[in-house]
C-alpha cells in the first residue's frame, strides 16, 4: 500500500507505522521520537514528540483525522496522506510538547554526562523557548544508586518507559519500574543497588536523557572530547560489537552501537561495557559515523561559526588540559592589572 508524507510517496507493508514510513523516506520529515525504540516491543505513544497531521485517512475513507496523531503508534492506510514538517499545527504542537517535557526537567546540561548526545537537548534547541513560563515549584528527587554501575537522576526522567522495557525484554528479571501515579510517577527500585544483571547496562544506552548514567564514566569527560570507534571482541555472552570512546590511547567508556536515530543496533553485556577498558581487549574497526549536525562531529570536522572556529584535535586537547588544570593561588599573578588597578588592590585604592 502507498502512503504520502509531506508530498513524498512511498510503498509500505501492512502494519507499518507513520514513523517507520517516514524513516524509510528519511530527511527532515522524520518526526522526533524519545519513547519509541524499534528494538523494544510495545514502545511508543508516551512522549508525544512525534505528533503528525493526517490530512487524508485512506482511499476508502478520505476524511482527515480531526486530532494530531502519535506517528509511532498510528498505522499507515492505503492512500493515507500525512503532514509532519510542513504542518504549522504539528510544529506548534511539538513546541508545546517540548515545553511540557521541560516543566520538571532541571537545567543540568552543564553538569550532565548526556550533554551532547541528549535527545531532549536537541528537541529543546529546535522547538524550545529561551525562558520558561512555569512558575510553580519543580518536583525534585535525590540521585539514587540503583545498581553497582548505574545511577538514577529522577529529576531528568521523562518517563519514556524504555528502561523498564529493556529490563522486561532482554534481562532475566526486572527489579525496577514506575512507582506511584500521575505527577508523582517515578522510576525506582524497592531495594537500593538492586539492578545487577548481565544486561542492565543497556538501560543507560536506551535512556534518551541523562536520567540513567554510567558510574564508571561519570564526570570523566564531555562526549565531544572523545573519539568514538566501532570495535569488537570475542564475547561468550553477547555479540561483542560495541563503540569504544577514546581520549588519546585511553578507552573511557564502552557503549552499544547506535544508528542515526540514536537507537541501539545490538544490546551488549555488562562485561563488555564495564570490565574491558584496555585497548588490547578490542579489535578497533574504525571511526563511528554520526549525523552531520552531531556535536561529536566537532572532533572530526572543521565547523566555522560566527564567533568560534573549532578546527583541529589540538584545540580539543588544549581545552581538556585547561579543564584538568588545578587552579591554586600560587598561579595567580597579583601584579597583573585590570583596568589600571592591581589585583591586590580595591577599586577605591
Amino acid at each position: 500500500m502507498k502512503v504520502t508524507i509531506d508530498g513524498q510517496e512511498i510503498e509500505v507493508q501492512p502494519g507499518t507505522t507513520i514513523l517507520q514510513a517516514a524513516r524509510m523516506i528519511g530527511g527532515d520529515i522524520v518526526p522526533p521520537a524519545m519513547c519509541y525504540h524499534s528494538k523494544l516491543e510495545g514502545s511508543g505513544g508516551k512522549c508525544r514528540c512525534c505528533l503528525s497531521e493526517v490530512s487524508k485517512g485512506s482511499e476508502a475513507d478520505p476524511r482527515p483525522m480531526p486530532k494530531l496523531m502519535a506517528s509511532c503508534v498510528t498505522g499507515c492506510q492505503d492512500g493515507m496522506e500525512v503532514k509532519t514538517k510542513s504542518s504549522p499545527r504539528v510544529q506548534e504542537a511539538q513546541k508545546a510538547v517540548t515545553e511540557f517535557l521541560l516543566i520538571n526537567h532541571p537545567l543540568d546540561c552543564p553538569v550532565c554526562d548526556q550533554a551532547g548526545e541528549c535527545d531532549l537537548q536537541n528537541l529543546s534547541f529546535e522547538h524550545g523557548k529561551s525562558e520558561s513560563r512555569f512558575i510553580e515549584e519543580k518536583r525534585t528527587f535525590e540521585p539514587e544508586d540503583i545498581g553497582p554501575n548505574i545511577q538514577l537522576h529522577m529529576n531528568r526522567c521523562i518517563l519514556c518507559y524504555r528502561c523498564v522495557m529493556v529490563a522486561d525484554q532482554i534481562t532475566d528479571d526486572r527489579v525496577h519500574g514506575v512507582m506511584d501515579r500521575g505527577d508523582h510517577s517515578n522510576i525506582s527500585t524497592c531495594v537500593s543497588h538492586a539492578i545487577d544483571n548481565e544486561f542492565s547496562g543497556n538501560m543507560i544506552d536506551v535512556c534518551p536523557v541523562g536520567a540513567l548514567t554510567d558510574k564508571t564514566f561519570r564526570f570523566k569527560s564531555r562526549v565531544w572530547f572523545n573519539k568514538p570507534y566501532n570495535a569488537h571482541r570475542d564475547c561468550p555472552t553477547c555479540s561483542g560489537k560495541t563503540t569504544v570512546w577514546m581520549f588519546g590511547d585511553e578507552i573511557q567508556r564502552v557503549t552499544g552501537r547506535k544508528d542515526e536515530y540514536h537507537e541501539i543496533d545490538e544490546f551488549i553485556c555488562n562485561g563488555c561495557r564495564f570490565d574491558h577498558k584496555e585497548v588490547s581487549d578490542w579489535v578497533i574497526e574504525g571511526p563511528r559515523e554520526f549525523e552531520k549536525d552531531s556535536v561529536i562531529n566537532q572532533n572530526n570536522y572543521t565547523k566555522k561559526l560566527d564567533t568560534v572556529v573549532i578546527e583541529t584535535e589540538e584545540t580539543i586537547l588544549k581545552g581538556r588540559a585547561i579543564d584538568r588544570k588545578k587552579i591554586s593561588m600560587s598561579e595567580i599573578d597579583f601584579n597583573e592589572k585590570i583596568d589600571g588597578n592591581p589585583l591586590n588592590s580595591t577599586i577605591n585604592g
